[in-house]
């Protein structure tokens, strides 16, 4: 009978597959919006780490997460340089790197979720800071490129950062086995984002123009 490692382990060792991917996809954004080399490394650390300086800064949590841990930093600026160099095989992982950006997604909700939660953050706090930390980094990068960003457009992103970080929160309330809690919020999360990708499960959308009465 095999046993789960410890969450907080699982979660630090999927973080690293999701700076990375967040990095990678950042650099891609950047190379079709034809910045130079010190843009696409920028624009990879902002993303990839935007999300938890935000919640850090928000939260009064100090000091920011990549200050703590420089190797973050150095994780993105690298990622993002080698994307460069390995683009055009990269491009084609498109299946792939939606892959990680949700796995990105859901971790990163659920890291933000225990640092608010370790501050003693009044439950839907906790909520907003798992969301922000998994979503404002992809903001900031389409708010950088010029884009509108994806999470206002495409196929349910929040949403799943949501429920992703109620979920994972009520093992907090409840004092449930973390180890078990964290693997079943994990395979949530991700299979929701999946879903959402595969069947375009979208919000509905506002549409207005000035003539419509």
């Amino acid at each position: 009978m095999w046993s789960l490692p410890p969450g907080d382990t699982v979660l630090h060792l999927l973080s690293y597959v999701a700076l990375t991917a967040q990095a990678m996809t950042a650099a891609l954004a950047a190379g079709r919006r034809s910045m130079d080399w010190a843009g696409v490394c920028m624009l990879g650390c902002i993303t990839a780490l935007g999300g938890g300086t935000i919640r850090d800064v928000l939260l009064g949590h100090y000091p920011l997460v990549w200050v703590q841990n420089p190797s973050y930093l150095a994780l993105t600026a690298v990622a993002a340089f080698a994307t460069i160099l390995i683009a055009r095989h990269v491009h084609r992982l498109n299946t792939a790197f939606l892959v990680l950006d949700a796995i990105g997604l859901v971790v990163f909700t659920m890291a933000g979720c225990d640092v608010a939660w370790q501050m003693n953050a009044p439950l839907p706090i906790v909520i907003v800071a798992g969301m922000i930390t998994g979503c404002a980094g992809g903001v900031l990068r389409d708010i950088l490129c010029n884009d509108v960003p994806l999470l206002f457009r495409a196929e349910l992103y929040a949403s799943v950062s949501v429920v992703t970080g109620l979920f994972y929160a009520t093992a907090f309330g409840l004092n449930l086995n973390d180890q078990l809690w964290t693997a079943l919020t994990f395979a949530l999360g991700l299979t929701l984002r999946l879903l959402a990708i595969r069947y375009k499960w979208e919000m509905p959308k506002f549409v207005f123009n000035g003539e419509q009465r």
